[in-house]
């Protein structure tokens, strides 16, 4: 089989229910990550957070991947990887570890963990609305609506009411 072209767009599927629960998801399992790793960075530090985390999950994926390696089989068409992956789509591990040293910092900070959140999903909305525009690493490329920079504006909003009010009480 032909290497496919790294530049060709990713597809999208539909958003359905399950999908959208999952996205959800992700946001409290993001929460309880940030309680944890900073929790652990509190009393030892930051680096040692990240790599306990990033030790930790790494046991659990390779334990997952010959789970799904005895159900699927051996067969080659029927690999749970993907060789064909991008370099840079490998940039995750990376970004995945600075994140958890950076927010292990923020929320031990007068941030706290709902600043550090709250902050966090600006940093995730932005940038996510520049790769759309410009159709970075290989998505297909969306121009941002008005109603989502409006969106990204009231996060913006809402973020500095839960960072600057907490002295207001």
């Amino acid at each position: 089989m032909a290497n496919p072209d790294p530049i060709t767009p990713i597809t999208r599927n539909p958003a359905g229910p399950l999908v959208i629960l999952a996205a959800l998801g992700t946001g409290s399992l993001l929460t309880l990550m940030l309680l944890s790793n900073s929790t652990m960075a509190a009393h030892t530090s930051a680096l040692y957070s990240s790599f306990a985390a990033h030790g930790v999950g790494s046991v659990v994926a390779a334990f997952a991947l010959l789970a799904l390696w005895r159900l699927r089989g051996t067969q080659k068409d029927r690999t749970v990887l993907r060789r064909h992956a991008p370099l840079w789509a490998y940039l995750g591990g990376i970004s995945g570890a600075l994140t958890v040293v950076a927010t292990s910092l923020a929320a031990n900070s007068e941030l706290a963990l709902t600043g550090t959140l709250a902050l966090g999903i600006v940093g995730q909305m932005a940038l996510a609305l520049i790769f759309d525009a410009t159709g970075a690493m290989g998505i297909e490329r969306r121009l941002p609506s008005g109603r989502q920079l409006l969106s990204l504006a009231a996060i913006v909003v809402g973020t500095l009411l839960i960072i600057f009010s907490r002295g207001m009480s």
